[in-house]
């Protein structure tokens, strides 16, 4: 067993309030497996104390690992980063927020000793959440799972452990607009839950705003699935059915009620138009993900490492 180590990844953006107490429960979680461990703290940009309690449990800790990045570049990026230094025959990605209880960690580890390449959270319960995050999280992951051309785990976030080998392949795949869970599917390897029940924050405000939540939906569903590029096709057939009908229409108004069939066809011209404009914004969004694979800029930039090789480059 000890010829083996874990790798724990963490990616931290303004968490001063709960990254102690985190700390603590990650470390006696990573005890108990009985493996030789490092833990990866990856500070995105954070904009208050949580840099300066990372310095002091890493100078308590030889364990801890630091990576702190010049700015934010997003929870996707930092896991990222965090997968690239980490050293060890698995690797775990957990919150710092500790809603996904770190005490499964073992238990991750055992389903691991037994041949799972892919050990992800599924999620009973969402405790703390408003009934407005939940209905639009239990929709969202319903609608990636039918536009995705990989089947992608309902109710999963990404609290998972991976293999050194799957980690190696994810890590191969550099594009910007990174989306975890959906790459983790792709893949195909050997993948099994561990259900449990989401906890409320220990302390402070989720980091997840509308906007960022919305980004990474997006990224799920542009990044895994191509069926918005044929809906032009499905849409066009549809409207063409409803034009021919519209057709049908005016020709018995004008023999009867003599209704002015330019009203009609300047309603269905604007119709059309507007339908053209949502579906050449729809094709922008594949053009700018295009756009940001060939700038060929690094995924981001470490400022500060503590107990972390220097010569590891960004990447």
């Amino acid at each position: 067993m000890s010829s083996k180590s874990l790798s724990l990844i963490i990616p931290v953006f303004n968490e001063e309030e709960v990254l102690q107490t985190s700390y603590e429960r990650m470390r006696e979680a990573m005890e108990k497996t009985g493996y030789p461990y490092e833990i990866i703290y990856v500070n995105d940009g954070s904009r208050d104390g949580s840099m300066r309690i990372l310095r002091e449990i890493a100078g308590q800790d030889g364990k801890v690992r630091v990576l702190s990045f010049s700015r934010n570049f997003g929870h996707q990026t930092a896991v990222t980063c965090g997968m690239d230094a980490a050293c060890g025959d698995a690797l775990i990605i957990i919150d710092v927020d500790l809603q996904d209880p770190p005490e499964l960690i073992p238990d991750m580890v055992k389903r691991w000793e037994e041949g799972v390449d892919i050990v992800y959270g599924k999620r009973l319960k969402r405790q703390g959440e408003t009934l407005f995050k939940k209905l639009t999280a239990a929709a969202y992951y319903r609608l990636l799972a039918w536009m995705s051309a990989y089947p992608i785990p309902l109710d999963t976030g990404d609290f998972r452990l991976l293999d050194r080998k799957v980690a190696d392949v994810f890590l191969r795949m550099r594009e910007h607009n990174r989306f975890l869970r959906g790459m983790s599917a792709w893949m195909g390897f050997r993948a099994e839950p561990i259900e449990y029940e989401r906890h409320e924050r220990f302390a402070g405000s989720t980091k997840y705003t509308l906007k960022k939540m919305l980004r990474l939906a997006t990224d799920g569903i542009t990044g895994f699935s191509d069926k918005p590029l044929t809906l032009p096709g499905a849409a066009g057939i549809a409207v063409c059915g409803i034009a021919g009908l519209g057709l049908i229409a005016l020709i018995v108004c004008a023999c009867t009620c003599g209704v002015a069939p330019w009203l009609w066809a300047a309603d269905g011209i604007v119709l059309l138009q507007g339908l053209i404009l949502c579906f050449m914004g729809l094709q922008g969004m594949y053009f700018g993900r295009m756009y940001d694979e060939l700038k060929g800029r690094p995924l981001y930039i470490v400022a500060e490492r503590i107990n972390c090789p220097a010569e590891r480059n960004d990447r």
